[in-house]
């Protein structure tokens, strides 16, 4: 785990039935970029019809604020407000606190949170 505090960038869209291909070609480039970008941690991301969530997290505000600006995402962004999606909604928020469990082990049971929290 991260230490804490980082930050989650919640992106959630409504996808067209626009560029099917090249929604997922683009999709997995810009998944790819931001793997190269300073301070990205990861990201999870799921869609169900034309619904879909990414998180992806970052370990500082100016990182997520530079990723924004990345040229090659700013082109993205573009092709998503004119081809990909009939809306979207974008939430920063810095996680100070968080869990995980697994059912193979309890042991495996863990708590991260920022000191004083």
């Amino acid at each position: 785990m991260p230490p804490i505090p980082y930050y989650a960038v919640v992106f959630s869209s409504i996808r067209t039935d626009e560029a099917n291909d090249l929604y997922h070609e683009t999709a997995d480039q810009m998944f790819e970029l931001a793997r190269q970008q300073p301070g990205f941690l990861g990201a999870e991301s799921v869609r169900e019809g034309k619904q879909g969530i990414t998180i992806a997290y970052w370990d500082s505000l100016e990182n997520v604020k530079n990723w924004k600006r990345q040229s090659d995402h700013v082109v993205a962004q573009k092709m998503g407000r004119d081809m990909f999606y009939e809306a979207y909604h974008v939430r920063i928020m810095q996680v100070e606190r968080e869990y995980h469990w697994e059912k193979r082990s309890e042991q495996k049971k863990t708590e991260n949170e920022r000191p004083g929290a």
